[in-house]
């Protein structure tokens, strides 16, 4: 038999989630209004019935509305032998405060970060966030006026920086166009540090809130290749081509400093040891976030490069699907 240790409604959001398991005692009705996604959820009524889908090898942390159901409920785990915290006074005691932890995050990851935990917090909430990544400083800053959402503090202290802000409902006003701070990118190399900073940037701008398109022509397209090859029928010119270009973003090589493929070894292990995402994690977010990937038809047909050999996402289009991006756009970067 174990027993039932107590944390402070104060403190839920310290919580490490991934190393601890949240159960939400909560009847439906009350999840839904004030919906906790990483919990498991089993009203009180039910625990019987669903107990044994709740894992043993973390901790778990009981909450519902005011502790009281949730105090019962760690009572019955902790006489089976379950290692459980009640939070105290529930997720009524708890201030309306969203905690993120991006420390070691390097850019544009902090961004992202806030943005995604955003989608999950009430207008009027406060979010504060703990960074390690210098430019956040100045990215928070600029990220606040442009999306509209209050800061209310901002300092740093022995290298973290600490951002307080308001999330506010705020509308676009009737005569601004939807397309007022939308961003494209041409991406016509197929260098390897071009390509990060591409995609750096326009992930930065999604996390915004931004309409972004990315659109890559010559030798940008490349980075769009699978990393396997692909069966397809192809003239001689188009077999040449597919041999001499690299195969997706991990064979691509640095602008300066390559040394036949050293330097692009060296970029990555030197981006891994200080916590920056990948080129492949770069676009696997932008996907996610919805950036737009349209390559080239034709530079595509004239490398011998196939629709079938281009990851999955991407949709062809010519220069009228550029330029009706950029006039679209307040800013259009070619890289």
């Amino acid at each position: 038999m174990s027993e039932v240790k107590q944390i402070p409604a104060k403190d839920f959001h310290k919580i490490d989630l991934g190393n601890a398991t949240l159960l939400d005692v909560r009847e439906p009705s009350e999840a839904l209004v004030r919906p906790v996604d990483a919990a498991i959820r089993i009203p009180f009524f039910e625990l019987s019935k669903k107990m044994d889908s709740i894992p043993k090898d973390k901790p778990v942390y009981v909450f519902c509305s005011t502790g009281d159901r949730s105090e019962q409920v760690a009572e019955i785990l902790a006489d089976r032998d379950y290692d459980v915290y009640n939070v105290e006074g529930g997720l009524d005691a708890i201030p309306k405060i969203c905690f993120i932890d991006a420390k070691g995050v390097k850019c544009p990851g902090p961004i992202m970060k806030v943005a995604e935990a955003l989608k999950s917090v009430f207008v009027g909430e406060e979010v504060q966030v703990e960074a390690t990544e210098k430019a956040f400083l100045s990215d928070v800053k600029v990220w606040c006026q442009r999306t509209g959402n209050e800061l209310k503090s901002l300092s740093e202290k022995d290298g973290v920086i600490y951002a307080t802000f308001v999330k506010r409902d705020v509308l676009p006003a009737p005569e601004r166009k939807e397309f007022e701070h939308g961003k494209t990118f041409v991406v016509f190399s197929g260098d390897l540090d071009k390509a990060i900073a591409s995609f750096i940037m326009a992930n930065g701008a999604a996390a915004m809130g931004r309409s972004v398109t990315m659109f890559f022509t010559f030798w940008g397209v490349s980075i769009l290749r699978r990393p396997e090859k692909v069966r397809v029928k192809k003239s001689l010119i188009g077999k040449l081509f597919g041999f001499m270009m690299p195969r997706g973003s991990k064979k691509l090589g640095l602008s300066r400093m390559n040394f036949g493929g050293i330097g692009a070894k060296m970029i990555r292990a030197v981006m891994k040891q200080n916590g920056v995402s990948s080129l492949e994690e770069l676009i696997e977010n932008a996907r996610q976030k919805g950036v737009k990937f349209v390559a080239c038809q034709m530079s595509m047909e004239l490398m011998g490069i196939t629709p079938e050999e281009l990851i999955d996402g991407v949709e062809l289009g010519g220069v009228a699907t550029m330029l009706g991006s950029t006039e679209k756009s307040d800013l259009t970067y070619f890289i």
